[in-house]
């Protein structure tokens, strides 16, 4: 039970605070989309396939959203309930269930 409270805990952190370590090793950083990246071969494939721009609300531009300005209070609580569900799912250890009776 402890074990599963612990993986609860630390995967629901980590998912937390992943966010801005992937983002930002992907390009979406706080100034902007880095030159080169990852990002920014998303931005122009976005750019190319809406006739020169990108749309707002799309994948692209809430990343770069994000990059910039963080994950919104509720996003990390979704976030964090959702790693944390994961991490208890993992580390749950089913036990066989006690025998009362004597082998013979």
């Amino acid at each position: 039970m402890v074990g599963m409270l612990v993986g609860a805990v630390v995967a629901g952190t980590v998912a937390v605070g992943a966010v801005p370590v992937v983002l930002g090793a992907l390009g979406f950083t706080s100034a902007g989309i880095a030159a080169g990246s990852v990002a920014a071969k998303m931005m122009s494939a976005a750019a190319v396939a809406n006739g020169g721009g990108v749309a707002a609300g799309s994948v692209v531009a809430t990343l770069q959203s994000v990059g910039a300005a963080g994950l919104a209070m509720s996003s990390k609580v979704l976030l964090g309930t959702v790693g944390s569900a994961f991490g208890a799912l993992v580390t749950f250890k089913k036990t066989p269930p006690s025998s009362s009776a004597e082998p013979k």
